[in-house]
C-alpha cells in the first residue's frame, strides 16, 4: 500500500500540493509515497461525492485527504471548518481515522502569498516597485496576514504585467519556494499537522537517548 491520496478539485491545486509534498524536510515529515486524483466537479463535485470516490481507494492507500476551496463549493454552511467536520464525518464511514478534509477559505490562491520575494520570482515580476505595494495602488485590499483578500484575481493582475498565464506549473514553482514553516493559513496548518501526525520522521538513535 501506498501512503497517501489525494483528491483535489483542480490541476493547479495537484501542481501545489505536489510541489510541497516534495519538500518533506520542509514540512517536518518523512518522504512519501502519494498519488493525486482530480475531481471532475471540481470544487462543488469534490463536496458532493469526494468522501465517496476515496471509499474505492481504500485499499491501495494507507491514508487519504480530500483538498478544496471554500469559495467555489456550493456549501451552505458558514465556514470551511464546518464544511471540514462534516467531511471528515463522511470519510470516517471508510477510513475510520485514515482521512481528512482540508477546506481552503476562500481558496487555493491564498496559500501561495506567504513571500513576496518567492511569488515575485515564480512569476518574473519586474524589479523596482513591490509587488504588494503594487497591487495596494491597483485597489486591492489586503489581510491582517498581508495576503490579498482576493487571492486569485490579485495574482492574475500580478501576472499580467510580465504577460504570464495562470497555470499548474506556475503553482508548483511557487510552492517549491515559498517559506512553509511560516505560513500562518489556518488551512495550511490544519494540513501541515494532519501529516505531520501520520508522516512523522522517526526518531534518531540520539533524540532516543
Amino acid at each position: 500500500m501506498k501512503d497517501l491520496v489525494l483528491l483535489v478539485a483542480d490541476k493547479n491545486a495537484q501542481f501545489a500540493l505536489s510541489g510541497a509534498l516534495q519538500r518533506s524536510e520542509a514540512l517536518g515529515i518523512r518522504p512519501i509515497e502519494c498519488e493525486f486524483r482530480v475531481h471532475p466537479g471540481r470544487d462543488g463535485g469534490a463536496r458532493k461525492s469526494g468522501p465517496e470516490m476515496l471509499a474505492l481507494e481504500r485499499r491501495r492507500f494507507h491514508h487519504a485527504l480530500l483538498v478544496f476551496d471554500f469559495e467555489e463549493s456550493g456549501t451552505d454552511l458558514p465556514d470551511a471548518p464546518a464544511l471540514e467536520a462534516q467531511l471528515d464525518e463522511r470519510l470516517r464511514a471508510r477510513w475510520s481515522g485514515a482521512a481528512k478534509a482540508i477546506v481552503i477559505e476562500p481558496e487555493l490562491d491564498v496559500w501561495i502569498w506567504g513571500s513576496d520575494n518567492a511569488v515575485a520570482e515564480a512569476i518574473e515580476w519586474p524589479a523596482g516597485k513591490p509587488l504588494r505595494k503594487w497591487l495596494r495602488e491597483q485597489g486591492y485590499d489586503f489581510e491582517p496576514s498581508e495576503k490579498p483578500a482576493r487571492p486569485k484575481e490579485a495574482l492574475e493582475a500580478a501576472l499580467r504585467v510580465p504577460g504570464l498565464p495562470r497555470s499548474s506549473a506556475l503553482y508548483r514553482r511557487i510552492a517549491e519556494k515559498i517559506s512553509l514553516q511560516r505560513c500562518t493559513d489556518c488551512a495550511f496548518l490544519r494540513l501541515r499537522n494532519q501529516l505531520a501526525l501520520w508522516f512523522s520522521k522517526p526518531k534518531t538513535q540520539t533524540e532516543q537517548r
